[in-house]
């Protein structure tokens, strides 16, 4: 185990470098995304590690040792890295020299496949009127795409109020028209029927939606 004594130097070049970058690589509230706050509020990364001494991990894995925090922040400036506190709950906290972005990225890559592996498919709805003006006709559609792009299945409700009901054809052309505008990414899993003053169609997301967007996710990690 190779023990390390004395403040490494800090070039000059380096250190400049290292403070340019350093809103990016620290913790900032409202910045980044929602995954990457969360990631960042878990751990504190250089000048946010306040305790000292620190036991000192490199990014190969190699122990360096136990020294001060500032001999340590030192050490992860020459090489143009991060320290970052790792197990604050050891005595001393352990600390590893590392490259903070890169890991920010590898994580969140591992959290969004775990959550599509456990996404469970839920039934939305979205209502229709006999009546219903063509943007709002747009703006529900967006919304059925939607649901079925996160692989729901989508109920879609035609209500009729009054007298409507006499003229259901009306209705059953409208849901017609919002199964053909979603045929490229659903199946209708039950064609329009009525149900007391309510005709109800019911759309599953196509088999192979899921598996598209699986290798477009892939392919953005790239």
């Amino acid at each position: 185990m190779q023990e390390v004594t004395g403040s490494s130097p800090v070039s000059p070049t380096i250190q400049t470098r290292w403070l340019r970058a350093a809103p990016t690589r620290g913790v900032r509230a409202g910045s980044g995304s929602q995954e990457d706050q969360s990631i960042e509020k878990e751990l504190r990364i250089n000048d946010r590690i306040r305790i000292s001494p620190i036991r000192v991990v490199d990014e190969d894995g190699e122990m360096l040792g136990v020294m001060e925090t500032d001999e340590a922040r030192a050490v992860a400036l020459e090489r143009g890295l991060d320290l970052v506190e790792v197990a604050p709950g050891s005595r001393p906290p352990v600390c590893r020299i590392m490259d903070f972005g890169k890991y920010k990225y590898e994580q969140n890559k591992k959290d969004r496949k775990a959550r599509s592996k456990s996404h469970q498919q839920q039934l939305k709805e979205v209502k229709f009127r006999p009546k219903i003006e063509k943007h709002d006709l747009e703006v529900k559609l967006r919304r059925a795409r939607k649901f079925l792009e996160e692989h729901n299945k989508v109920k879609v409700t035609m209500n009729f109020r009054g007298r409507e009901v006499t003229h259901s054809s009306i209705g059953r052309e409208i849901l017609i028209r919002v199964a053909q505008s979603l045929e490229d990414i659903a199946n209708v899993e039950t064609p329009p029927r009525m149900e007391g003053r309510h005709m109800l169609m019911l759309l599953a997301p196509k088999p192979g939606l899921l598996k598209k967007q699986k290798a477009e996710d892939e392919g953005s990690d790239e």
